[in-house]
């Protein structure tokens, strides 16, 4: 065990001492140092518009657009399952990076291994796949409206999109999910840490510790798509940044998240995502929850493997219908 993990954990440690609440309210202020403040708005009515509907083997497709803020729409999928609970469980399901966004998660021109919102709703699942902002067909100048990073303007439509699913007659509104693939991996997990209305988690590719993120070159976190405060404030500098994915984890125990983190991901290396997940397991363990902190890792690069999906599938169908 290195020397700064070490540390890491004793700070850890020291941080379970502290009032939980205390706590939250500081690591979130660590975080909005580098994705600027939360928005502070009111919330607008969502005004729900539907574009079009298509009637698929397993599930209806609706093509949506709501307002997650004055003078700003956002296009998504949502998916009714035919076969469903009268109130059933959501999940949202956010994509990757990739140029078309939320048509990938929902099956539309998809690559193998990324239909994780089609494949939901073909097991009983309401689900909500939004554009993240410049993907898909949603095109937004985020600093223009006042934002300090991409990544803050999609927990922001994020959160909107949690209530619009509590809004739908299909959905019990207690029962609400998020999951994704690599940049909808990460975002899963800033959500979760901003909205505890999320109650289980399935992240893909979606972190790994900041030093050890491109050998701790956090160029790829600093552009305008994600965070450019990590450049302009903080150098790219992973012993500057004032949050570790560790402390997300933090905010999210005791929800239980599944995590897919596979050997010989290029982008997210696998011992930073140990030593995160060592860094949080005293949180699950303060709540007795060490079995909500489920950690996956095929032989594979960047993928999201079809044995490892129905397994996380299996974990979300578990914990959002009440499972211990």
């Amino acid at each position: 065990m290195t020397r700064q993990l070490i540390l890491s954990l004793a700070t850890c440690l020291l941080c379970i001492a502290q009032a939980p609440e205390t706590r939250r309210s500081a690591i979130r202020a660590q975080m909005e140092r580098v994705m600027g403040p939360a928005p502070d708005l009111p919330k607008v009515p969502l005004d729900v518009q539907t574009i079009e509907s298509v009637r698929e083997e397993a599930y209806e497709r609706r093509k949506i657009t709501f307002a997650p803020e004055k003078g700003d729409r956002v296009p998504a999928w949502l998916l009714i399952p035919h076969n469903r609970e009268r109130k059933a469980a959501a999940v949202l399901c956010l994509h990757q990076t990739v140029k078309i966004g939320k048509d990938e998660v929902v099956g539309i021109n998809a690559r193998p291994n990324r239909e994780i919102g089609k494949e939901l709703a073909a097991r009983g699942f309401v689900v909500l796949a939004p554009d993240y902002p410049n993907f898909g067909e949603y095109k937004v100048d985020v600093y223009a409206m006042g934002y300090a990073s991409a990544t803050m303007k999609g927990i922001w439509n994020h959160v909107r999109a949690v209530d619009l699913l509590q809004s739908l007659p299909e959905v019990d509104p207690n029962r609400i999910g998020a999951a994704g693939h690599s940049l909808g991996g990460h975002n899963s997990l800033f959500l979760a840490s901003f909205d505890d209305r999320v109650r289980a988690v399935v992240t893909s590719c979606g972190f790994t510790s900041f030093r050890k993120y491109m050998k701790g070159d956090l160029t790829g976190w600093s552009h305008k798509g994600y965070m450019p405060r990590i450049a302009e404030v903080f150098g790219k500098d992973p012993a500057r940044m004032p949050f570790e994915f560790a402390d997300i984890f933090e905010l999210i125990a005791p929800r239980p998240v599944f995590i897919n983190a596979p050997i010989h991901d290029a982008n997210f290396d696998l011992s930073g995502v140990r030593d995160t997940l060592e860094a949080a397991a005293p949180f699950y363990r303060r709540h007795q929850a060490e079995g909500r902190l489920i950690a996956e890792h095929p032989d594979c690069a960047h993928d999201f493997p079809p044995d490892v999906r129905e397994r996380a599938y299996a974990f979300l169908k578990r914990w959002l219908a009440g499972g211990r």
